[in-house]
């Protein structure tokens, strides 16, 4: 019989960022209150999954995210740079238009190409990494389930990657929600389904640094 293994990418869950910047990869991000119970409602949501591993991004918020399923369980948690956040030019900047770094003449040369992207970490860069993340994730766990925490747009690059739809896309119309679970269901090596759930509820995707 064919192994059947579900891999859970858990989104982070709200982050503490009064000025609203875009934080990417930079060091001393937390999440905020709200994000803290975000991340116990996932974990109150997997209490019975039959979880064999927490694997997580690197950066705080996804490692205090992952912190209260990997305590109910009573695992380690598994650290992959492979589910990092993008890497992207503007780290450290308030982005909105009309509003901050894009206003400025010297950034709109980053903006040449948005189906690359041009201002930061190539799509197909970010899907066959985070692939890669997925599949050391499935065989840690095989025929059970593991829980990676990453970020919002490695999460939705990977299931346009998976699910065959252009990388390229609307930032404002991701199905990624803070706290969300996307989760690839596996038989064998072999993705057989993907499915999509907000324990913690929905989320504003056009709401910078959440």
């Amino acid at each position: 019989m064919t192994e059947r293994t579900i891999v859970h990418l858990l989104r982070h869950g709200e982050v503490h960022n009064p000025e609203k910047i875009l934080y990417g990869r930079l060091p001393g991000f937390r999440l905020s209150t709200r994000g803290e119970r975000q991340a116990e409602i996932v974990a109150e949501h997997l209490a019975d999954a039959d979880l064999a591993a927490v694997v997580a991004s690197p950066l705080e918020r996804a490692q205090q995210t992952a912190a209260p399923t990997a305590k109910r369980h009573g695992l380690e948690i598994v650290t992959d740079e492979g589910l990092i956040e993008a890497d992207n030019a503007f780290e450290g900047q308030r982005v909105a238009v009309g509003d901050g770094a894009l206003r400025s003449p010297k950034h709109w040369p980053l903006l040449r190409n948005p189906f690359r992207p041009s201002w930061g970490e190539p799509y197909r860069q970010i899907a066959e990494r985070m692939l890669a993340a997925v599949h050391r994730a499935r065989e840690l766990g095989a025929g059970h389930e593991v829980l990676c925490v990453s970020h919002q747009l490695p999460i939705w690059t990977l299931r346009r990657y998976v699910t065959g739809q252009k990388l390229w896309h609307d930032p404002r119309r991701r199905q990624c929600a803070l706290a969300s679970l996307t989760s690839l269901v596996f038989e064998g090596t072999e993705l057989k389904q993907v499915r999509y759930s907000e324990p913690a509820g929905s989320s504003d995707p056009r709401v910078t640094g959440a």
